[in-house]
């Protein structure tokens, strides 16, 4: 675990980097719960009293990888972001269970155990699809969903490019040699931010070097289907979708197009899209200050907001 000391130097760095106006910067607390015999991480921004909204980050990522959007947020709202199984530091499923059943399943015992009243649920890539999976079963739980950078429909060449970068060789070295590796990827992310919010996503070996943290033995042929099988549902059953869909996509994402977002929003019976400037397909990390204006307007369109 980082020092509370560095976390809290580091967040205010990022805010700043960010342009966000915050009236304060706080660390989050960690929470631990149970579901279905694995154990599940989160963070809790604070502000119960506030309506819910619960992070899903995408894959090969973490529930930090929301930190500056839930520091922006939560003034209004109640923020939790989830390490979703496999990833962070939730534990990893023993029989290889990382479809989107599963995921759902830790959803739905999440939102049980901790009474959370009618959420938002809003996820980015793999916990978009995760969230609009539990919405097909569950809309009536939920005030709405946000759909980051995900639809039915998404770039092939994109697809392959991230599944190639989190499935290539997973190597090990310094923190500085998977911030380069980072970078290579995205050169939009800031290195000084990197070589902090890096250490989240990454497990130190015996002989003293990092590599990745999630488990990579769920990445097989087998799971990738399930993603697609998934996507397929979602583009056959979104008529079932009820509560309020906002669509997000950043505006130099390679993963979703506008024409895609549109017609997917279309397709919801209360559906709509947005998107983000200076931003590509991990939204939250690029521009967090213009994801959140985003997600603000959508929520005050919606009524969940705290009461007067």
């Amino acid at each position: 675990m980082l020092a509370r000391s560095e976390a809290l130097a580091h967040l205010r760095l990022a805010t700043d980097v960010a342009g966000l106006d915050v009236d304060e910067v706080v660390v989050p607390v960690e929470h631990d719960v149970v579901v279905d015999g694995l154990r599940l991480h989160y963070l809790d921004w604070g502000r119960h009293d506030r309506p819910a909204l619960v992070f899903l980050h995408g894959g090969c990522l973490t529930a930090h990888s929301w930190d500056l959007v839930c520091l922006a947020l939560r003034g209004d709202f109640h923020c939790l972001a989830v390490d979703q199984r496999g990833h962070g530091d939730s534990e990893w499923s023993p029989i290889l269970d990382y479809g989107p059943d599963a995921h759902v399943r830790d959803i739905r015992g999440l939102i049980e155990q901790l009474d959370l009243t009618k959420p938002v649920l809003i996820g980015q890539s793999l916990g978009g699809l995760n969230a609009m999976t539990y919405a097909a079963q569950a809309a009536d739980r939920l005030a709405g969903i946000v759909m980051v950078d995900v639809g039915p429909d998404v770039q092939s060449s994109a697809v392959k490019r991230i599944t190639n970068f989190v499935t290539g060789d997973p190597g090990h070295g310094s923190v500085e040699d998977f911030v380069q590796r980072a970078r290579a990827f995205n050169p939009r992310r800031d290195p000084r931010l990197l070589r902090y919010s890096l250490r989240h996503n990454l497990r130190r070996l015996p002989d003293g070097t990092w590599t990745w943290k999630y488990d990579r033995r769920g990445l097989s042929d087998e799971y990738f289907a399930s993603v697609r099988r998934g996507l397929d549902q979602l583009r056959d059953g979104s008529d079932v979708i009820t509560c309020p869909v906002l669509v997000v996509r950043g505006v130099e994402s390679e993963a979703l197009s506008d024409t895609q977002a549109a017609r997917f929003a279309g397709a919801l019976p209360d559906g709509r899209w947005a998107k983000v400037e200076n931003a590509g397909h991990t939204v939250q990390g690029d521009n967090p200050r213009g994801l959140a204006r985003v997600l603000t307007h959508f929520l005050t369109e919606i009524g969940h907001s705290r009461s007067p």
